[in-house]
């Protein structure tokens, strides 16, 4: 049975960790820290938030164990990951799994945190949050849109009912008509792709499948679908849901297909309803959801409903 997290509530004391890539701009973790304050959470600080063990924020032992420590640690009410880059598919064997299912707490981040998304998903039916970080520059910048959803969803109780674009974004629309029902998970499409053949692989039965991506090359993009495609993952899924694709262009005077051809011609096939252009990803502003809770998706009518509570009073 899924453990619920509790919502959090001004005053709380939030966990600020960096499980993936080193911070290179020494200022940053003050910066986030203002941020998470100004708020109204307290801030517990990890180690790892100052470390440097070249790409990554420390050693893999320091990260796994931080990521353990804080979720078994009673005074810390959710943790907010730092940054993304690279390094969370080398510390998914070293959490406890275990340990983390009995103490659920909001978790929120995206990018190279997909890894983290993926196993507690997978190895602890844990609902976690799809949404900006500690130094994503929506909220230092406090970014109304950005942060009123970030809020929302990491402090309410009740569905978080439809998602909505920013008023001056475009809105969603549909590549291939239908309705699906179920979780929504997944993230990042390279995260996604790197965990396939591992305990971790995304589990894409009866869910609505959610990809983004950053400075990817088209074929780069096909290549990661056509894996999950072959891997089975459109076969037994309940819809695709596409985010942002930031820079994901070919380079000039390389022959290419675009992305929406790419979309067509390995997601539109799978019969399934699929949709495009959820503001989230590597893009400003951003919205913030949950993964793991039931959804609805309306592909006719170009919507994504959240009808199931994350987190609990």
């Amino acid at each position: 049975m899924i453990q619920k997290p509790r919502a959090l509530k001004a005053g709380d004391r939030v966990g600020l960790i960096a499980p993936s890539g080193s911070l290179t701009d020494p200022g940053g973790v003050d910066r986030a820290v203002e941020m998470l304050v100004r708020n109204g959470f307290r801030v517990k600080l990890g180690d790892s938030c100052r470390s440097v063990h070249g790409y990554l924020a420390g050693r893999d032992s320091l990260r796994a164990q931080e990521v353990n420590a804080f979720f078994a640690d009673p005074s810390v009410a959710g943790i907010v990951c730092l940054k993304g880059g690279y390094g969370t598919p080398r510390i998914l064997d070293g959490l406890d799994y275990a340990l983390i299912g009995h103490n659920p707490k909001p978790f929120v981040g995206y990018s190279d945190i997909t890894g983290l998304h993926l196993a507690l998903d997978r190895c602890c039916q844990l609902p976690t949050f799809h949404g900006p970080m500690g130094v994503s520059d929506t909220l230092l910048e406090g970014d109304a849109f950005t942060t009123r959803s970030w809020l929302d969803a990491l402090m309410s109780s009740k569905p978080l009912g439809r998602l909505e674009n920013p008023p001056d974004r475009p809105p969603m629309k549909p590549l291939a008509g239908g309705r699906a029902r179920g979780p929504v998970i997944g993230g990042n499409l390279s995260l996604v792709a790197a965990t396939m053949g591992t305990p971790y692989e995304i589990d894409a039965r009866g869910r609505i499948l959610f990809f983004e991506d950053i400075d990817e090359e088209p074929y780069r993009v096909d290549r990661m679908l056509t894996q999950l495609r072959l891997a089975g993952k459109f076969d037994v899924c309940a819809g695709i849901l596409l985010g942002d694709w930031n820079n994901c262009v070919a380079k000039k005077d390389k022959p290419s297909l675009d992305l929406l051809e790419i979309f067509n011609d390995l997601l539109v096939d799978s019969g399934k309803p699929v949709m495009m252009g959820l503001q989230a990803g590597h893009c400003a502003p951003m919205v913030t959801f949950p993964f793991g809770v039931e959804a609805v998706m309306d592909a006719d009518e170009a919507s994504l409903e959240i009808v199931e509570s994350a987190l609990v009073d």
